[in-house]
């Protein structure tokens, strides 16, 4: 499933390639994926004519801020699901997938719009589970994992009785923490995932917030990965960590960094497993 990292990627391609660009048409060929009302009319109607003005992230969703010559437009919500990805004029946003295909079957392509200019950005979904929206509730999901604060940390996790894993994962909680990224804070941590997000200390807590989220964007870390996420990576100035694999990935014209499988395999092979905290 793709995390907080590759949802980024997604939406640093749209913000390099795809703002300011006019849309001459909508391609809706999959209502099954268009949620929230959304229906290949009012996609229409909401969108051609219009431009992409700001690509913003909360979490794992991708908002997209439209204007036309009557000012601000609706904005469009794109989720990525299990297996979604973002290419604009043939460009794929993040690795290749290990757990999907990524041939570039015209059936799976969801959603799209095509530019005046006669390039296109559609999202490709083999397993058909991301979604569509206009005008997506922000509200629903909590803060995102990059602005995670030690104080909003502990109170998400001092309110709850469930398992801190679970805690961690409710995107009305904090947005963008997938199963991978959680475990692996959890691992750094020395946390059970299966303990009582309630159980733990002070201590746990801010080791944690150290292991997790700290407070940073994707532009303030150096290397990879693109965020402090995943504590095996010391983003600044860290020499005692050697340089990361170079990601096979194919690049984009704005030189997009992508994140890989082999550099987890690699993230993880640089520190031993913590002592496990179960109480």
């Amino acid at each position: 499933m793709p995390e907080i990292l590759e949802v980024e990627d997604a939406r640093a391609l749209i913000a390099a390639e795809g703002l300011g660009r006019e849309i001459a048409s909508t391609f809706t060929p999959d209502t099954w994926y268009l949620k929230r009302g959304l229906t290949p009319r009012t996609a229409r109607s909401a969108l051609v004519g219009r431009r992409f003005a700001a690509a913003r992230r909360r979490g794992k969703l991708i908002l997209v801020d439209t204007e036309g010559a009557d000012g601000p437009g609706p904005v469009l919500g794109l989720h990525l699901g299990m297996s979604g990805r973002v290419v604009i004029d043939g460009v794929e946003a993040g690795d290749p997938l290990i757990y999907a295909s990524n041939r570039d079957v015209p059936e799976w392509r969801r959603f799209g719009v095509r530019f005046v200019d006669g390039g296109a950005l559609y999202v490709r979904d083999p397993r058909r589970l991301g979604a569509v929206e206009l005008e997506p509730d922000e509200d629903r999901l909590g803060p995102d994992a990059f602005e995670l604060t030690l104080r909003h940390l502990r109170s998400v996790t001092s309110r709850s009785n469930a398992p801190i894993k679970a805690v961690l994962m409710n995107q009305a909680r904090i947005a963008g923490l997938g199963n991978l990224l959680v475990d692996e804070a959890l691992w750094q941590a020395g946390i059970d995932p299966a303990r009582r997000s309630d159980s733990l200390s002070a201590e746990d807590q801010a080791r944690l917030h150290r292991n997790g989220a700290a407070g940073r964007t994707p532009a303030t870390c150096r290397g990879w990965p693109p965020c402090p996420v995943l504590a095996t990576v010391r983003c600044s100035s860290a020499a005692r960590w050697p340089a990361a694999p170079r990601s096979r990935a194919r690049s984009t014209r704005r030189n997009l960094r992508t994140t890989s499988h082999e550099e987890l395999r690699w993230a993880r092979s640089l520190s031993s497993m913590p002592t496990t905290s179960s109480g």
